[in-house]
């Protein structure tokens, strides 16, 4: 058996128990489901995975930016999530949960610029550049001069990011790079798809509800858990912003599970005590939008890519490169893989978000690299077993 078999064969721990209020795993929730049962797309909060939540204030020279992360852990390195093009932290939400039980670890997860809820001066700049520069000065304004050991780990443009990051030694305390599922060559290559693909999605959605059944029935999202928590980071409703809470998305959803299919409210965190801010609209009138219109960012997707594999190549820390298929490999990475220069693992049977997909057998890749390269210490019993490439 080759290297490459052996690793896409990779053992997996037994699913962990269901968070509170989660409703569990989706192929757990699909055997409780009986005949005629309607499957459950109401969306759930952050606070489901993540132990808090905090807005990093950012001083450049357009002014004060504001990027909004989702943390959890106290102890260990530190692992900075980087999420994919129009999704945003929370897409990291599911995959949270599963490494904190495997390692210690501590986990940031970062809304980008333009994505989620972080609020920048100039949201039309999304060249590499700007967005490495905003994740070193976040992991400065958050650590100052003495940061913690840290992980970079992205998605697709997240990964990207995360390369162009490292390449420019921006955390200057880093210790090892991931990437899951982006490769140089098949980027390239897919981007004069990309457009045709955006206009293909739906322009608005009726509620959160519609858009989290649209994103597990068109496959965007092929993890029902993951989507109802990830989908409230990339919709909005446009003329209904500015009246949610500290709490962001996580007001939002209260709101609609706690009112009928016609109000909507939102606590408005004035004092100690929370009010209710009702607007009598039906979700007819305010449909849901995608927060970013991903088509307008393409003058910078070439930016994002090319040369991307070279860069990877060239870090000089233990890298980890995560793909849904070996088909993906282009030229430079398949050589740098054969001369050993990193970690390479397939895992099959997801989609292109395979950390939202299969997000208990990415925090096992993960969790194993850190052990693998003494970065952080197992918890749980977690029995790591190591791939061959």
């Amino acid at each position: 058996m080759s290297a490459l078999e052996k690793s896409m064969h990779l053992g997996r721990l037994p699913s962990r128990p269901p968070l509170p209020g989660s409703g569990g795993s989706q192929s757990g929730a699909k055997m409780r489901m009986g005949p005629g049962r309607k499957r459950d797309f109401s969306p759930v909060s952050w606070s489901q995975y993540f132990e808090s939540m905090e807005d990093v204030e950012v001083e450049n020279e357009t002014g004060k930016d504001t990027f909004r992360v989702y943390k959890s852990g106290s102890e260990g390195p530190v692992l900075l999530l980087l999420h994919g093009g129009g999704h945003s932290a929370l897409s990291w939400a599911v995959f949270t949960a599963a490494i904190i039980s495997r390692v210690q670890c501590r986990i940031v997860a970062l809304d980008l610029r333009s994505h989620g809820e972080t609020k920048v001066k100039n949201p039309e700049d999304l060249s590499a550049e700007t967005m490495a520069k905003d994740v070193g000065n976040v992991v400065e304004a958050m650590y100052g001069d003495l940061p913690p050991p840290i992980m970079l780990i992205g998605h697709s443009m997240g990964g990207a990011i995360a390369v162009h990051t490292a390449s420019s030694n921006l955390v200057p305390s880093l210790l090892g790079l991931c990437m899951i599922d982006v490769v140089e060559g098949t980027a390239m290559d897919a981007l004069n798809s990309m457009q045709n693909f955006l206009r293909g999605r739906p322009k608005t959605f009726k509620s959160l509800e519609n858009a989290i059944e649209w994103s597990v029935k068109s496959g965007q999202i092929r993890n029902l858990e993951s989507a109802r928590v990830s989908m409230v980071g990339q919709v909005k409703q446009p003329r209904c912003e500015g009246i949610t809470s500290p709490e962001g998305s996580k007001s939002i959803v209260e709101g609609i599970m706690e009112v009928g299919e016609g109000l909507h409210s939102w606590k408005d965190g004035v004092g100690n005590g929370s009010k209710f801010v009702w607007v009598e609209k039906t979700k007819k009138d305010h449909p849901y939008t995608w927060r970013i219109e991903l088509a307008k960012t393409e003058k910078y997707w070439d930016g994002w890519f090319r040369g991307l594999s070279n860069l990877f190549l060239s870090c000089p820390i233990p890298k980890l490169l995560l793909l849904a298929g070996v088909d993906r490999l282009d030229k430079d990475l398949t050589i740098g893989q054969m001369q050993g220069k990193f970690q390479m693992q397939v895992l099959p049977q997801c989609g292109h978000a395979v950390h939202e997909d299969a997000p208990d057998k990415v925090a096992e890749a993960v969790a194993t690299f850190l052990i693998r390269h003494r970065f952080a210490e197992p918890i749980g019993g977690f029995q790591c077993m190591f791939p061959g490439c």
